[in-house]
This record gives structure tokens, C-alpha cells and sequence, in this order.
């Protein structure tokens, strides 16, 4: 087995054990990334020497008995909204083309001083909203890998990187990861910091990642979960050891609310299967449990703080070249003008009513809520990213959200199966959804 194809826990564990190199995992992943990047487009900034540079600087470190960080020597690919001092950050509009940021952002600097090697910069739609990039799905390339986060979700699917960040707004981490049959985790509001990360929504932007386990995910949020003075939405906190909880075996074993939201005739009739026997095959863990009334209007007040704070934000923008943005873009910035101050002020007071009712949820009698990250595989076509809509909820309310590769459509494509916890309890998250993936394997 090529080291490309390695977990990124398994590779760090290797490279500590001094049984692998990190030029030698580099090494690997380039030559992966050289055989399949004609076909997915996963990259839009990719230096072969650069990446390889920083890794002989991570093995010379480990070499000289320096302490070194958890992530020592592993690739991780960088969504291209998210500030490199080193790289070209675009955004993926042509109006920031060749764009150099002074400053790393601050999920960077962390891996950075966790040890890890910044391979690249993965492919964005325009602004990470819906005008879909290059990016193909790498399980056929008829079809869409999601968006916005596109490329870090095709790049950790064809094993050209083993960790990947990305972004969330509506659902543009947990839909790419599910389209790709990836392993993808979305924390709480304001557990990482976006510090650097271009700025859409301060109310629904979130950072998330990629992985090809549960393990993973643990390992790379526990580097990047931090408080930052220049992101008010984060707070100092001890040090969470997502790897310790996501191992432990519950004490009791879980339950699940299986929420289908009033979008669920949407859902294909392949999915709507998988998800019949998911719960069956679950019996006493799971039961259907109906949106509560105070979340059923989410869906508008999601789309209506989205579209006047990034309407507020990407002003710059539209001064500067509105005429080169896409058409997708440019409806929303002009819907964005026209919104009444009233109803964003009603969609923001509405939040935290519903965040209450679901914290109640949880503390009575559910570990976590079993729910599609999509309608389906994914769509055939790269005109669209996919419909977002079984994220927007979970997005708008800043709660955990993981997606799991459990389940295949009639197509043969991954489909995801997407886990929801109670804000701030994102290590158990992962711990319920490691017993989740045991108890179906």
C-alpha cells in the first residue's frame, strides 16, 4: 500500500516511530496528486518543490530530537478562502487573482506549529457561494464533488491529501464530504477560529475539515480548536482532547433522533431507502422525532442573514468589479441590498429559541440527531454544487454536524449518513459516531 493511501493518524504515527519520512509521504501524495489531478482538478495552487521543502524541514526537526507537533510531516490542503503567507489565496473570483496575503490565517499558523506540511491551495467556488469551480467528483467526474468547499473534498477523496480544510456557510462542508465519501466535521460556532478566512456571514461562517476516519477528524480538530483575540465569536478554553473522547467507548450506548425536517419528500427514493434500513438496523437506538415549531421556519431566517451579511461583506467586491462576478453571485448581493433591516434583526432574535429547544432534546434523552447531509448522492452535472438544504439548519443554529461514509446509492456513489450534536459537545460527537460506525460495520 502507498503511504498516500494512509490515514493521517496512521502516517504521524509512522513518522514519529521514525518508520516513515515525511518527504517519503510528500513524495507520495505528489506522485497520487500527478495521476489523478488532470481529472479531478482538485488544486488551484499546487508547488511541488515547496511542499516537499517544508517537508525535509519537518523530518530535519523530528531527526534533531526537537519537540514536535501532533500533525509533524503531514500534508494538509487548504481551501482557497483561507489566508497562506507563502501561497497565492483568490478566493475563487478572478478580481483577487494572484492575490498574496501578508499573513497566514490563524487555522494556519496552528497546523503550522502543530508541525504540518501546507501542500497546497484546494479549489473554491467564486466567494465559496454556489458557482460551481473546476473541481470534479473523484468517484465519476460526470458529477458534481459539492461546493463550496470542492476541492478539499475531492483531493481527500482521491487520496492526493489525507486532511483537508474547508468552510461552512449554508453547507459546503458537510454536502462536498458526503458527495465524495469523505469523513467531514463541521464544529460548534466559533470553536475554530476563522481569523484570515474571507468573511461572509460573522453569524453562520464556520471552519471544518476532511478526513478518511473518525480518528482523523479528532486529531486535526484538536490542533485547531483555540480562542483567538481578533474572532469575537471565540472564547479562551482548556485545551479539548478530542482524541481521547472520540476513542473512549460510551458508557452508555447512544441514542438517536432521526429528524427527517419538512424537506424530506425531496429526498431521492434510493436514499429514502438507506436511511429506512439505517433505522431499522438501529431498532431501540433510534427513534423519529419531529421538528420542533420553533425551527421550522429556519430555512428563512438562514437565507435571510446569510444573504445581507454577505451582501454587507462582499461590498468591496461589487465596487470594485461587480460586472465581473457571476450571475449567482451578483442575485444575491442585489437581494442582499434590498433587505429590510427588520427582518434580519427578526431572523437573528429567532436563533436561540430553537437552539434551546434542541439543547432540551439533548439533555432529556438523545445523544445525537441521525439526519442526510444532502438529498442524495451526487447530482449528475457540474452546472450546481447540490442543494444544501439538510444543512442549513444545523448550520444556522452553530451546532457540531459530522458526515460518515456508511452507504452507497442505487449509483453506486457514496452517500453520506450526517450526525448532529449538541453545541459544545463536539468530542462526544465523535465519540457517538465512532460507536455508530462500529455498531453498522
Amino acid at each position: 500500500m502507498s503511504s498516500a493511501q494512509l490515514t493521517a493518524a496512521a502516517a504521524a504515527a509512522e513518522i514519529q516511530a521514525g518508520r516513515l519520512s515525511s518527504e517519503e509521504l510528500v513524495s507520495a501524495c505528489l506522485e497520487r496528486t500527478r495521476q489523478v489531478e488532470p481529472t479531478v482538478q482538485a488544486w488551484q495552487f499546487l508547488d511541488e518543490q515547496h511542499a516537499l521543502a517544508q517537508a525535509r524541514a519537518a523530518d530535519d526537526k523530528r531527526r534533531s530530537g526537537k519537540p514536535v507537533g501532533a500533525l509533524c510531516g503531514i500534508p494538509v490542503g487548504i481551501k482557497d478562502i483561507i489566508d497562506t503567507a507563502d501561497m497565492p489565496t483568490e478566493n475563487g473570483t478572478v478580481l483577487h487573482k494572484a492575490r498574496m496575503p501578508r499573513n497566514d490565517a490563524a487555522v494556519v499558523a496552528k497546523l503550522r506549529a502543530a508541525g504540518a506540511v501546507i501542500m497546497g491551495k484546494t479549489v473554491t467556488t467564486e466567494c465559496a457561494y454556489f458557482n460551481p469551480g473546476k473541481t470534479r467528483n473523484p468517484h465519476n467526474p460526470e458529477h458534481t464533488p459539492g461546493g463550496s468547499s470542492s476541492g478539499s473534498a475531492a483531493a481527500v477523496a482521491a487520496q492526493m491529501v489525507p486532511l483537508a480544510l474547508g468552510s461552512q456557510t449554508a453547507g459546503s462542508v458537510i454536502r462536498p464530504g458526503a458527495f465524495c465519501g469523505d469523513y467531514a466535521f463541521k464544529p460548534t460556532h466559533g470553536l475554530i477560529p476563522r481569523t484570515g478566512v474571507l468573511m461572509l456571514s460573522r453569524t453562520l461562517d464556520h471552519i471544518g475539515m476532511f478526513a478518511r476516519s473518525i480518528e482523523d477528524l479528532a486529531l486535526l480538530a484538536e490542533e485547531l480548536v483555540g480562542y483567538d483575540e481578533r474572532d469575537p465569536d471565540t472564547r479562551p478554553r482548556a485545551r479539548m482532547p478530542f482524541r481521547a473522547i472520540a476513542a473512549e467507548e460510551p458508557p452508555i450506548e447512544p441514542r438517536f433522533a432521526f429528524i427527517k425536517t419538512p424537506h424530506w419528500e425531496r429526498v431521492d427514493a434510493d436514499a429514502k431507502e438507506a436511511y429506512g434500513e439505517l433505522v431499522e438496523s438501529l431498532g431501540e437506538h433510534v427513534e423519529e422525532v419531529e421538528l420542533f415549531p420553533s425551527a421550522r421556519e429556519a430555512w428563512d431566517w438562514q437565507r435571510t442573514i446569510m444573504e445581507a451579511e454577505m451582501t454587507a461583506n462582499l461590498q468591496p467586491l461589487w465596487r470594485e468589479g461587480g460586472e465581473r462576478l457571476s450571475e449567482r453571485l451578483r442575485a444575491l448581493i442585489e437581494r442582499g441590498r434590498e433587505m429590510r433591516a427588520l427582518d434580519y434583526q427578526r431572523a437573528l432574535r429567532s436563533v436561540q429559541p430553537a437552539i434551546e429547544s434542541f439543547d432540551e432534546l439533548f439533555t432529556e434523552r438523545y445523544d445525537a440527531i441521525i439526519t442526510p447531509p444532502a438529498l442524495g448522492t451526487a447530482p449528475k452535472g457540474l452546472g450546481a454544487t447540490g442543494d444544501p438544504v439538510f444543512c442549513v439548519l444545523w448550520t444556522l443554529l452553530g451546532m457540531p454536524a459530522v458526515t460518515l461514509p456508511l452507504m452507497r446509492g442505487a449509483n453506486g456513489l457514496p452517500l453520506g449518513v450526517q450526525l448532529v450534536g449538541r453545541r459544545h459537545f463536539d468530542a462526544r460527537l465523535l465519540r457517538t459516531a465512532r460507536w455508530l460506525e462500529s455498531a453498522l460495520r
